[in-house]
């Protein structure tokens, strides 16, 4: 089961990646993709300490260089679509800070050294991240255009829980992560129970949404793990049940994607 969940994200991923080779046709898929790669910042962070930790490793390294792929070429078709001068500066940035945060997380075998600064700059990427979407989400608006980078900060918010567990887990967290990690945890649930209350959501989005309830029930329990046990056990149950909810959650951005409201 865990190779099948596995093996369905990937070709979620490849299929992103593959529409990223293709012109943005329209905002919404420009938010979606701008979100995602806010998404990746903690992702490739996720998966670099698993390899550090030898946790899932093989996996670890399948996750890490789709999402390097997925990330260099959405960047590439988001500073062509960049539809004003001041998004376009805002790729320009992301993208030198995102030369930088790739060279820690390929120039070497993972360390705990390089780690800590792993751990640095997927923030700083993802504040840059974050501030694209945002810009576009208020070019966009629409209500579909505020839904896809709602639903696209509760997938950010799956990965970025995971990292801080597996940060704190490898002993390369800072006095900041655990508040962090509670943090994004807090506003995951805040921002998961909006969206199920929403009144445009269709019936398919409705049922998309009630599976990614289902798959946080799992996450959380990962989460929630504490103290005695085999820590790379516990480890390993937080990397395969944030692939599993990532899942779903992708399943419900693109049907926001495509409302037309």
């Amino acid at each position: 089961m865990r190779a099948l969940s596995s093996a369905l994200l990937a070709l979620i991923l490849v299929v992103a990646g593959g529409e990223a080779l293709a012109q943005i046709t329209d905002i919404n898929m420009a938010i979606n993709k701008a979100g995602r790669q806010r998404m990746l910042s903690q992702r490739m962070a996720r998966a670099y300490f698993q390899i550090g930790m030898q946790v899932d490793t093989e996996n670890s390294k399948r996750i890490l260089d789709s999402s390097v792929a997925t990330f260099d070429r959405q960047l590439v078709e988001l500073k062509n679509f960049a539809p004003t001068p001041e998004i376009r500066s805002t790729y320009q940035k992301l993208e030198t800070a995102w030369l930088a945060y790739k060279d820690v997380l390929l120039g070497s075998a993972p360390s705990q050294e390089n780690g800590r600064k792993v751990l640095a700059i997927s923030d700083e990427v993802l504040a840059i991240a974050h501030q694209g979407t945002v810009q576009l989400e208020k070019l966009s608006g629409t209500t579909s255009g505020r839904l896809v980078n709602a639903s696209g900060l509760v997938r950010m918010r799956s990965q970025r829980m995971a990292k801080f567990y597996q940060a704190i887990a490898w002993g390369v967290a800072d006095d900041r992560s655990a508040a962090n990690l509670a943090a994004a945890r807090k506003d995951f649930i805040e921002a998961l129970q909006e969206l199920t209350k929403t009144p445009v959501n269709t019936q398919q989005i409705k049922e998309s949404l009630e599976l990614v309830a289902q798959q946080w029930m799992f996450f959380e329990h990962a989460l929630n793990q504490k103290g005695s046990g085999d820590s790379k056990r516990q480890s390993l149950a937080v990397a395969t049940t944030s692939e599993r909810i990532l899942e779903e959650i992708e399943i419900t951005i693109g049907l926001y994607e495509k409302m037309q409201k």
